[in-house]
């Protein structure tokens, strides 16, 4: 139950929760930052959430307590321990730096492309996938392709020519282009 500004104002204990803030805050975050290794924003949290179950629970805030803190310092031991405990649960969530070499939208569809012409090369012959490879891919002209390959000039331009056919098919099949 997430308890509202008004909720409290209307509370009769306002004040003494004001004054509880006023006297035991700072302590309290310094205890829990020890205890969170310095993660201020978790420590804020969880001095927030003590604050709000000594509001919820005005019985051990009466006046026939000495003093409140060991009550508020195990309040927020027990909560630091059930926040570890709730985070050992969930997926570890991922760095900002990790998301950054995630592909974007554009990105993903381009790789996503790229393994499926890569998969549809893999499918053409030896012949037909070296013809492409040297001179789509690496952008050699005929004539060198045809000195790396160790064929005549006519056979690269023939073998490009039914190798780019049978991709064009294979990609079709695979939905990658009509």
């Amino acid at each position: 139950m997430v308890v509202g500004v008004e909720e409290l104002a209307k509370h009769p204990d306002e004040e003494l929760i004001r004054a509880l803030y006023a006297e035991h805050a700072t302590p309290l975050f310094g205890f829990v930052l020890r205890l969170l290794d310095g993660d201020r924003q978790s420590a804020e949290d969880i001095v927030q959430k003590t604050l709000l179950e000594a509001w919820r629970h005005p019985e051990a805030l009466t006046e026939a307590r000495e003093d409140v803190r060991p009550w508020l310092w195990t309040v927020a031991r027990r909560l630091v321990i059930d926040s570890g405990r709730s985070r050992q649960v969930r997926p570890a969530e991922v760095p900002e730096q990790l998301l950054a070499a995630v592909p974007m939208d554009d990105d993903l569809d381009r790789a996503l492309e790229a393994w499926q012409v890569a998969d549809a090369l893999a499918s053409l012959t030896p012949d037909h996938r070296a013809v492409l490879v040297e001179t789509y891919f690496r952008g050699e002209s005929v004539a060198e392709a045809a000195a790396v390959l160790r064929v005549p000039p006519g056979t690269v331009k023939s073998r490009a020519y039914y190798a780019m056919r049978e991709l064009h098919l294979l990609l079709v099949e695979r939905g990658v282009t009509s």
